[in-house]
């Protein structure tokens, strides 16, 4: 028998569309606290180690930190070109500043400035240093990769920037995982660390090099500062 379907029969025929998987957003608060424990490590440099007044990298810092959580607070889950903007603007500061404290601290060690005549006080000073390079490279990783943790909530591509063991290796590919910014806190320790790639492994050209700078970085501050230190104990 010929004849129209009735718009009844239409409907059943035609296949419901798939619903878009939810966000998989994360909290801000860690992202925030790193933010928050770099400034504070900036106000126990000495002053030829900061880069600018004391109050001036801190207050920069926490400016755009503030426009972050007000435009996108609780989960991160808003996807928006000011947004991203301000979370680079951040980053590049937070990772501009352990770049110049490291360079600070090592042209201290070679000439001699006051703290490095005192064990206690040098290797203080290192490790501050050290720490906020760690915290500042976990911060580009977490912005950078991927177009962010607000696009990776939504969709995670093929390819990404860094490469997760969860990404990797089928067997521990868990259905829509994401990375979180501890696993970026623990990549930037773990490069500072062992000074090459651990489990993490960079693909895009962008993610070699700052690994590279990274490592470069920590072995300057760990290599010198001990150096140093030893040899005033001695």
């Amino acid at each position: 028998m010929t004849g129209r379907d009735s718009p009844d029969t239409h409907r059943r025929n035609t296949p419901e569309p798939r619903p878009e998987p939810a966000a998989r957003t994360e909290s801000r608060w860690p992202m925030a606290a790193a933010v928050a424990a770099s400034a504070a490590l900036t106000l126990l440099l000495p002053d030829d180690l900061r880069l600018g007044p004391r109050w001036a990298l801190p207050l920069a810092e926490g400016l755009l930190l503030v426009a972050l959580v007000s435009g996108d607070p609780g989960r991160i889950s808003r996807r928006s070109a000011i947004l991203r903007s301000v979370a680079v603007v951040l980053v590049v500061v937070l990772a501009g500043s352990a770049i110049w404290s490291t360079a600070r601290l090592i042209d201290d060690i070679i000439h001699g400035g006051a703290e490095t005549n005192s064990a206690d006080a040098l290797l203080l000073v290192g490790g501050s240093v050290w720490i906020s390079t760690v915290l500042a490279f976990s911060l580009l990783y977490f912005e950078l990769d991927s177009g962010g943790p607000a696009a990776r909530a939504h969709h995670m591509p093929p390819t990404p920037a860094l490469a997760f063991p969860q990404q990797l290796s089928p067997e521990l590919n868990a259905p829509h995982w994401r990375p979180r910014y501890v696993d970026y806190l623990y990549l930037a320790f773990t490069n500072s660390t062992a000074l090459s790639p651990t489990d993490v492994m960079p693909l895009a050209p962008w993610a070699k090099i700052v690994m590279t700078v990274q490592s470069v970085l920590s072995l300057m501050i760990l290599g010198l500062v001990i150096a140093r230190a030893v040899n005033v104990l001695a």
